[in-house]
């Protein structure tokens, strides 16, 4: 009987630390998702949202070409750079009358960012020297992160204040894009490690900390929240994309229901994801989570 009890007594514990460790691992979170879409657009990507709700993002029109959108509740405007042939909106702000960035295709193929005011562009072309640059994250204090290309062809990131430009290069990287700041100044980062994998990273002040989504093979860090939240595609053993979402030290894996591939890009404070899947065509998503 005494033997009978120990074993009941240990079957007991082992239960309860079953169950402990389900809950651990049981999802915390719940994202409900909405489709995002341009009218008569072949093709739709979402990969910005500022904290009133207002998207950014591009699409594809029957005759090919990517135009930049914003979304502002249900009106759509389109936003073309002039001197480009193509035009990506990759983020906005929330200061005021918004800016976004993001960056346009010369006719040689050559991509420069760019800042959008008031109705105004400005190029973002990098520092000097730079054969060409991307734009892809702007907080409410106007600081900008994105990306450029050296003389030699490595890629390098950038933060931009006023007019000054400081290079932003993961220690060992092959290669590195900044892709988000939040208004604390900390910035969200991938790059490409000397096996070719692609890695997240989380910059604050000068450290460099590497945020990688477990199981898979690439990471690729998007964007971040005031409050730390990072944003995620990610590509499992197949190369297809998958969203996900890191809050605190935890890392929540997400896909757009039905959809073929699901990709996160940017991120607002109020708990809402945006990026792109692809279900019959592709299409921008709106995701909320709580």
């Amino acid at each position: 009987m005494k033997s009978c009890k120990s074993t009941m007594c240990m079957l007991g514990i082992l239960l309860a630390f079953m169950a402990v460790a389900t809950a651990a691992v049981a999802p915390l979170l719940t994202f409900k998702f909405t489709s995002v879409s341009v009218p008569n657009a072949i093709s739709t990507v979402a990969e910005g949202v500022n904290n009133a709700g207002v998207i950014v993002g591009f699409y594809q029109d029957t005759s090919g070409k990517l135009h930049g959108f914003m979304l502002n509740g249900k009106k759509v405007t389109t936003i073309d750079d002039p001197k480009g042939t193509a035009t990506e909106c990759l983020h906005i702000n929330a200061n005021g009358a918004p800016s976004i960035v993001g960056y346009y295709t010369t006719s040689n193929s050559t991509p420069v960012g760019f800042l959008y005011q008031n109705g105004t562009f400005k190029d973002i072309p990098g520092p000097a020297g730079a054969t060409g640059s991307y734009a892809y994250g702007i907080n409410d204090s106007g600081l900008i992160v994105g990306a450029y290309k050296d003389s030699n062809g490595a890629t390098h990131g950038y933060l931009l204040s006023g007019t000054t430009y400081t290079t932003l290069d993961v220690p060992k990287a092959v290669a590195t894009v900044a892709t988000g700041i939040n208004n604390s100044g900390n910035i969200a980062l991938y790059w490409v490690n000397s096996r070719s994998i692609i890695e997240g990273a989380l910059l604050t002040g000068k450290t460099y900390k590497t945020i990688n989504v477990p199981g898979a093979m690439d990471s690729i860090a998007f964007d971040l929240d005031d409050a730390g939240d990072v944003v995620f595609e990610w590509l499992d053993s197949n190369d297809l994309p998958h969203g996900a979402l890191r809050q605190g030290t935890k890392y929540y894996k997400f896909d757009f229901p039905k959809s073929l591939l699901t990709f996160a890009t940017g991120i607002n404070d109020h708990h809402v994801i945006v990026g792109g899947t692809a279900i019959t065509k592709e299409v921008g998503f709106k995701a909320t989570y709580n």
